[in-house]
């Protein structure tokens, strides 16, 4: 069918062999495709509300949002890229100086929002140009880059926000994330910052019976005051059923200019993961790129106009295929069903929101700095070599520029600095250095993966390759991810 909604049922329904797979226009018997969506659930559940609750956004409107995210995507795609769309972490940075510059909860929404707009008018550029333009603009070395900054610019936000609301929480929670990824093994390690999450919180609730309240610094307050760590009075006056408090957008040039370093982060990502999926289903997906990365945009733009958090596709959900090898795309329906569920819970919601800042410490220290590693995977993966000067000077201006939050101040109302001007500096830095460089650095270019060099797959951020590889590849990969012998991605 057009829309991708005409499941044919596999082998009767059954699970299929070790060596067998369902595809995404199969589904297995209803019972059993609950079942795998329900584990879509948990593995996206974890980053989709912890991110929405670090932006200062609804959590529980978040993970709602999420469902409609999804189901958008899914129809705009045809049930051709079976993925999840939770909450974007690209953002989160960009939300921060927003924050930080006096900007409330619309500013941000609105901010994204325009984001999202522009996330989906490149998907329709890609969709005409091809999907090679990616790279195009937006080579390895230059995308790595942007990552790093968005990750490592939040480490003021760990130091300054959440670690000493309850410092010893936060360092017990990170260490338990830490062992948890490194010990577990298959699904449960892919989980282990959901699982760091309810032990913080159980871990807050146990000190505040046995060692009474702490006096500290609250979130957004400027003064230490002694409070419980745990405070779930909230919880106990929200309705069982009822809709989500919804936000309206607001919008500022300025506050946009902050976030919108994020769509180079999102294409990037839309484009492994597209690739990772085509690899696993045996199937070319270039001709739906473009469209994939247009819903992605127009999802973010739906969620955020009603206060929703900006979504992406979700690695988790892909490690999930790569395990069961059910791509069927009836199972991520039921997990929107299931999250649209969720979010009409208003004491689940109220649950979440009561996550302790030190537990938020704990969680953030690790997740900002996964961010910007990845930014280094990236380069890793494609053989960027900073002994070019092409790659080396302007992409250690934009970084510097971005972690250190440096402005550029062009009048008493308007000023660009942090991840916008890093960014900035970084992108047209390195076309203007490639334009500019003798013949023997642009030369050596050529060593590199990505469009200039030897044209082997691009490999992005999250393990997707820009070019389809052998499946049996990204199957060892995955077996090695899901029998806890490799890192657990995001």
């Amino acid at each position: 069918m057009a829309l991708g909604l005409g499941w044919k049922l596999y082998e009767g329904g059954k699970t299929p062999p070790v060596d067998g797979a369902v595809a995404p226009d199969e589904r297995l018997s209803w019972p059993r495709t609950v079942g795998i969506g329900a584990q879509h659930v948990v593995s996206m559940f974890g980053a989709t509300f912890v991110f929405p609750l670090i932006m200062g956004l609804d959590a529980n409107l978040a993970i709602m949002m999420s469902g409609v995210a999804t189901i958008i995507f899914l129809l705009v795609v045809q049930g051709k890229v079976p993925s999840y769309l939770g909450t974007s972490a690209a953002f989160v940075g960009g939300v921060v100086a927003i924050r930080a510059g006096g900007g409330d909860s619309g500013d941000v929404l609105g901010a994204i929002l325009v984001s999202g707009v522009v996330l989906a008018l490149v998907g329709v550029l890609i969709s005409a140009l091809g999907p090679r333009m990616v790279n195009a603009v937006l080579p390895p070395a230059v995308t790595g880059a942007v990552v790093l900054i968005i990750g490592f610019n939040l480490a003021p936000v760990v130091a300054n926000t959440y670690w000493p609301q309850d410092q010893w929480v936060g360092l017990a929670t990170m260490a338990f994330v830490i062992v948890a990824a490194l010990l577990l093994r298959g699904f449960w390690a892919r989980i282990s910052i959901l699982l760091g999450l309810v032990f913080g919180y159980l871990l807050s609730a146990l000190l505040d019976a046995t060692a009474g309240p702490i006096t500290s610094v609250l979130g957004g307050a400027t003064e230490a005051t002694t409070h419980d760590r745990l405070d779930l009075s909230g919880v106990g006056t929200a309705d069982w059923i009822g809709l989500p408090t919804f936000t309206a957008p607001s919008f500022s040039f300025n506050f946009t200019l902050l976030v919108l370093p994020a769509v180079i982060a999102l294409v990037a990502e839309n484009a492994g993961h597209v690739k990772a999926v085509a690899a696993m289903t045996k199937r070319d997906l270039d001709p739906v790129m473009g469209r994939a990365i247009f819903a992605d945009g127009l999802a973010t733009v739906v969620a955020t106009s009603v206060g929703g958090s900006p979504t992406t596709t979700y690695a988790e959900n892909i490690g999930v295929m790569a395990a069961t090898r059910i791509y069927s795309t009836a199972a991520y329906y039921v997990a929107a069903v299931v999250a649209l569920l969720l979010g009409l819970c208003p004491k689940f919601g109220a649950l979440v929101n009561a996550v302790p800042g030190g537990v938020l410490g704990g969680i953030t220290v690790i997740l900002y700095g996964m961010i910007g590693l990845l930014g280094v995977k990236i380069w890793k993966e494609n053989r960027v070599d900073f002994a070019n000067p092409i790659n080396l000077v302007p992409l250690a201006a934009g970084i510097i520029i971005g972690i250190g939050n440096v402005q550029l101040v062009f009048s008493e109302n308007y000023s660009l600095g942090g991840i916008a001007l890093g960014s900035i500096v970084a992108v047209a830095g390195w076309h203007l250095a490639r334009v500019l460089a003798p013949a023997e650095m642009r030369t050596a270019l050529l060593a590199e993966a990505g469009p200039y060099g030897s044209g082997e797959p691009l490999v992005d951020q999250f393990g997707g390759r820009h070019e389809s590889p052998d499946p049996s590849s990204v199957d060892q990969t995955a077996r090695r991810r899901t029998t806890g012998e490799g890192t657990v991605d995001r």
